[in-house]
């Protein structure tokens, strides 16, 4: 018994000097490549049974299933740009059309595709997973700027193994997305403004964010100058965060004016996002922080749907509060409240909102926190589980789906 014990010591022992050992990179690799091995697993098992259906055959291969739904936008973007026309309904509306997707995914997906002679889906696949590993690797980095090295690793266990986590595999702009707004923020925290300008300026067109990284950046200076005894704000650095933030708001803006320019309609971009909220309350004019109340009484009726969202905003706002959030520090927490209120302004809560809420990762730094092994290994089962769950309600495809992802 006592050699027993000695052995289970000197592998304890090895194994924990081993892993103090192996650099940070290697381990977030490490924990990288076992998640997406568990995610296309899954992803496998439900495409086996897959029927017929708009985008593929019955049991369709890997790449062919992590292309359908909006994949196939990108993939006409890719291929074919943008119409100069906007397509119009049977009434006269605007129909859903490529100027609701952002040139960024697909830009680089049909670069490599030319360089390499690869027809768009593995390449697809491809950059997503470049870019997953990459905002996995920057998520370290970025929680280590607040948190010590055991939970900020555990937060990429969670990060990669997330309900969510099969989009940064599949056919979607949300990997490369994710990498540019992690290497951003991480930009933020440590306050390399200059170099924040190009990042912003791909990420704006990569997923709508410019207006709400704008509204976090403002929001960072006004809190840098208010505490500007406390931490110097030099007026070199109060002209360059404030110029940043504002080159933010102007690429939140550039897409829309783009369109406008292309298609010679001012609301081409608004009315085509607008196309998509149709089949659940008609084609109605974009108004600012009415979306959630009307999509919570067409989904709950009256009064329940109102009580609802606004139960969520308060739970929302509370959270933020949370002594965990807290310690992410105030610049991701500026980062939260304005992600969440640009959702709140203009976004239609579906089934897309799982997605949608995506940018709100550096929350999972809050949910690593505890540091009891029962409650780790419960989360990350329970996240997996969530990831079958997703595949299942908003990926598969049954009929005539209307959960798209």
């Amino acid at each position: 018994m006592a050699d027993h014990k000695r052995r289970v010591a000197v592998a304890s022992s090895g194994w924990k000097a081993g892993y103090r050992l192996t650099p940070w990179w290697a381990l977030v690799a490490l924990i990288w490549a076992a998640s997406r091995l568990v995610t296309t697993t899954l992803v496998l098992l439900l495409a086996n049974v897959q029927g017929a259906n708009p985008w593929t055959g019955a049991s369709p291969g890997y790449a062919e299933f992590a292309n359908m739904w909006d994949a196939r936008w990108y993939n006409i973007v890719a291929v074919a740009g943008y119409p100069s026309t906007l397509p119009l309904t049977a009434g006269g509306e605007i129909a859903e059309n490529a100027w609701a997707f952002m040139p960024g995914y697909p830009v680089v997906v049909r670069l490599l595709m030319v360089l390499l002679g690869q027809p768009w889906a593995p390449v697809a696949v491809f950059v997503s997973l470049a870019a997953s590993l990459g905002a996995a690797l920057l998520f370290y980095r970025l929680m280590r700027t607040v948190q010590a090295s055991g939970t900020a690793l555990f937060a990429v266990v969670l990060f990669c193994v997330a309900p969510m986590s099969p989009v940064l595999q599949f056919g979607y702009a949300e990997s490369l997305y994710l990498f540019l707004l992690t290497l951003a923020l991480l930009l933020l925290l440590e306050r390399r403004y200059v170099l924040l300008f190009p990042v912003i300026a791909v990420m704006a067109l990569t997923r709508p964010s410019g207006l709400a990284f704008a509204l976090a950046l403002g929001l960072h200076v006004v809190h840098r100058w208010l505490a500007r005894k406390q931490d110097p704000f030099s007026v070199r650095e109060r002209l360059l965060a404030s110029s940043v933030a504002v080159f933010s708001g102007i690429s939140g803006l550039a897409w829309p004016a783009i369109a406008w320019v292309a298609t010679g309609s001012i609301t081409a971009y608004t009315d085509t996002e607008l196309a998509w909220r149709s089949a659940y309350i008609g084609y109605q004019e974009l108004v600012p922080f009415t979306a959630w109340f009307q999509g919570g009484v067409w989904w709950l009726g009256m009064p329940l749907g109102i009580i609802v969202v606004s139960g969520l905003i308060l739970a929302f706002g509370l959270t933020l509060l949370l002594p965990a959030v807290r310690r992410l520090g105030t610049d991701l927490r500026f980062w939260l409240a304005s992600y969440g209120l640009y959702l709140l302004a203009v976004f239609f809560p579906q089934s897309s909102t799982f997605r949608l809420l995506m940018p709100m990762f550096p929350l999972l730094g809050a949910v690593a926190q505890p540091r009891s092994a029962v409650y780790r290994v419960g989360i990350v089962l329970l996240f997996i589980a969530g990831q079958w769950g997703w595949l299942l309600l908003c990926w598969g495809v049954d009929g005539a789906d209307w959960t798209p992802p």
